[in-house]
């Protein structure tokens, strides 16, 4: 009987360890690398890089305003590769950004808006 008391436990034990690596694991991934404690986060997701305007120039060429950090770049964007064209002082770039903002920022309708725009027509026809 003493034997399968210590095989009893012994599988317990496993099992336990087995349950607290699996749990590490999950903190370590949800908490540690996806909240950038190691350094690993993206400067992205910490707000250091945006968009701040594109215009397409072509099926695969765009012109791109980023901000990175408090530095603006004029980036060339081709199937080539990515150009760095100029940088701007933030002053520069809020001219570019007056500039969006006045044109009323018109964004291009959604694809459900256009859908229906597209639905409609047809069915008149």
């Amino acid at each position: 009987m003493p034997n399968s008391n210590g095989s009893l436990f012994s599988l317990l034990w496993m099992l336990f360890c087995v349950l607290l690596i699996i749990g590490l694991a999950y903190f370590f991934t949800k908490y540690v690398i996806g909240r950038g404690k190691l350094g690993m986060m993206s400067a992205e997701k910490r707000g250091e890089i945006k968009a701040i305007a594109r215009l397409g120039l072509g099926k695969n060429e765009q012109l791109l305003l980023v901000q990175v950090g408090e530095r603006y770049f004029l980036l060339g964007n081709t199937a080539a590769g990515i150009t760095n064209l100029a940088e701007f002082t933030p002053e520069e770039a809020e001219a570019w950004k007056s500039k969006d903002d006045q044109s009323g920022g018109a964004q291009p309708p959604s694809f459900r808006e256009a859908l229906q725009k597209v639905w409609k027509e047809k069915i008149k026809r």
